[in-house]
């Protein structure tokens, strides 16, 4: 198979691949409340996706090599669309979406007391009894398209209600930007699905081979990518690894294994790569729900902002630095020292956005008392005061309504309210006893939803998205030098077994974890968990702001420090086993500082071209 089919091959399934994975993190908060899981059960599902990809990419790399590539790959676009629709299949087996809502009348003239009502009608069923009625380089930044594709078709489909063509939209009581909103998830999968199809019908019709290039001049003026082609070709012709002995290669293993974990600049930039995409998996997966919690955006427009300004900076940065490599003719020191200058400037970057939090809401109850203080201890006692104490109201319900004051009620009950009128999202609460101050004997009236957020919120999102963005691209220049050392510094006969053993440990050791422990750290920031009807803790609803934003970031600018300090450790050995002459690396490549000062130009030619054509698609993630 030649260069251009495992190139077309390759970007193929890229984007399939990165579609697919950057459209399930921006369902990450809609799962939560569509399923009512806690975030490190979220991760869990976010890691699965890493865990298929390594339970058959051992028997893809060895069947590849030997069979039909263009029809593996077909019919893997076909096994792909079959799990993204498998992934959609709960939405039609588990019934419609119940939310919690105060069961509001049709009749305006008609008053109802939540404070008062009968308990054995709790707004759910109310619901429930509705829901029946209802039912009767360039290269690599090409790349870029799929997660873009991902998070924009995300944020198309939050927009659209949950389950949208099996209930009558006017009876939804909640809009986007409430936080029970859930949106058609299951819709964006389905879609997916269907490209995979389509994508994949294509290589069923292509040859085993494509037609072999016309002869062409070998010359110092001819592209490296004429030139690898033609020694690919000859290599197929003449390798003799395809009649090698099963007991032959197994005895090669551990001496290849020794040698590579034997080069100390491989080993130090493996655990920096390690540790830095822990940080960037992690920062990325719940980055949308981060934005939605801190700054009380809907989950559309947070989708909206990532796949368009956040994934663009990142395709603009890997640009960049291969840019500024064949601009400067970079060595493998210097690529080095911009791997490591990129990666401090974007974490010292990212500590500014320590700065750039939302206050917490004021909720009566959770983040202040109902006399407007900071409660003293623990949280869920306070939800009873002495204004609520006449009714009969359940400390598990999250229906949340906005007072006359500005302070946000879990519950019309636990607001004290005597009587509503309207219905659905025009409902309004009278005479609760709670709303406003000590101060004050008069009640006042509240309305369906929680109360925004500040004034001052607007402009720190603002301020957020314009560091955001220089981060991501910050972190992204680096990402093209140090692949580019990563496969100046190993051996030609191991550069295959380097690569796979990179991308195999970023994938168990960060794509799988981080998600999950990530998840695990912002959980404990919870200060009212829901509760599912069959009992047992359900899915987060309002989160504290402040540790929300110490958790997220603080746990991301660690693991970027540590891999800082490992980049250094490269930096440093490189600098002891280079000499002077070797600070700049010529133009054909003949010297560089790892040790191996003999090299053809074919060497370095492939060491080009592999790395604009093999790229583990992580740095997509930002």
């Amino acid at each position: 198979m030649s260069l251009e089919e495992n190139c077309l091959a390759g970007h193929c399934s890229s984007h399939r691949i990165s579609l697919s994975g950057s459209y399930l993190k921006s369902t990450i908060t809609q799962l939560e409340r569509r399923f009512d899981i806690p975030s490190s059960l979220v991760g869990v599902i976010d890691g699965s996706f890493e865990i298929g990809n390594l339970l058959i990419i051992i028997l893809v790399s060895y069947f590849g090599a030997k069979l039909h590539r263009p029809r593996i790959i077909g019919a893997g676009c076909l096994i792909m669309s079959a799990g993204t629709f498998l992934i959609a299949m709960p939405q039609f087996f588990m019934g419609r979406y119940r939310y919690e809502r105060f069961p509001s009348t049709t009749n305006s003239t008609v008053s109802l007391s939540p404070c008062l009502q009968d308990k054995s009608q709790t707004p759910l069923s109310v619901l429930e009894k509705s829901q029946t009625k209802i039912n009767a380089g360039c290269v690599q930044t090409v790349a870029i398209i799929g997660p873009i594709f991902g998070f924009l078709l995300g944020s198309l489909c939050a927009k659209l209600y949950v389950d949208i063509g099996f209930v009558d939209l006017d009876s939804v009581t909640i809009s986007p930007k409430d936080m029970q909103w859930v949106g058609a998830w299951w819709l964006g999968y389905l879609i997916a699905g269907v490209i995979s199809v389509l994508a994949g019908i294509p290589f069923w019709f292509l040859p085993r081979h494509l037609p072999k290039p016309e002869s062409r001049k070998d010359s110092s003026t001819s592209s490296e990518h004429s030139k690898f082609i033609i020694e690919e070709n000859k290599d197929q012709r003449t390798s003799s690894w395809q009649q090698a002995k099963l007991a032959e290669m197994a005895k090669d293993f551990l001496p290849s294994l020794k040698n590579l974990f034997g080069n100390p600049v491989y080993i130090l930039y493996l655990c920096a790569s390690i540790i830095q995409f822990n940080a960037l998996i992690g920062m990325v997966t719940y980055k949308p729900k981060y934005i939605e919690q801190q700054y009380g955006q809907t989950s559309s427009k947070t989708n909206f902002v990532i796949g368009l300004i956040n994934i663009p900076a990142v395709a603009f940065g890997m640009f960049s630095g291969g840019l500024i490599m064949k601009k400067f003719r970079i060595g493998v020191l210097g690529a080095a020292k911009l791997s490591l200058g990129s990666s401090f400037f974007g974490y010292l970057l990212l500590l500014s956005l320590f700065a750039m939090g939302c206050e917490n809401s004021d909720v009566a109850g959770l983040t202040v008392s109902y006399h407007r203080t900071r409660p003293m201890t623990d949280y869920e006692p306070t939800l009873f005061s002495e204004c609520n104490s006449g009714c009969s109201c359940s400390k598990n319900d999250w229906d949340p309504i906005c007072g006359e004051d500005g302070v946000t009620y879990v519950s019309a009950c636990l607001a004290g309210c005597q009587a509503s009128s309207g219905s659905g999202k025009s409902t309004v609460f009278f005479n609760c006893s709670c709303v406003g101050t000590s101060e004050s004997s008069q009640s006042s009236s509240a309305v369906v939803g929680p109360c925004q957020k500040g004034n001052e919120c607007p402009k720190m999102f603002l301020y957020f998205l314009v560091i955001s963005v220089i981060t991501s691209y910050t972190l992204s220049v680096g990402g093209t030098p140090g692949y580019i050392l990563l496969l100046r510094c190993i051996k030609p006969h191991l550069k295959s077994f380097a690569l796979g053993i990179y991308t195999l440990a970023i994938r168990v050791l960060a794509g799988i974890p981080a998600p999950v422990y990530f998840g695990v750290a912002i959980d404990t920031t919870c200060l009212k968990w829901g509760s599912k009807r069959c009992g047992g803790r359900g899915a987060c609803r309002l989160y504290d702001s402040s540790a929300l934003r110490y958790v997220y970031l603080g746990l991301t600018l660690v693991l970027g420090t540590v891999s800082v300090f490992f980049s250094v450790a490269v930096l440093w050995v490189l600098r002891k086993r280079s000499s002077p002459q070797d600070e700049t690396l010529s133009a054909n490549g003949e010297r560089g500082a790892c040790g191996t000062k003999s090299r053809k130009d074919n060497f370095v030619n492939s060491d080009q071209l592999i790395q604009s054509t093999y790229w583990p698609e992580k740095e997509t993630r930002l």
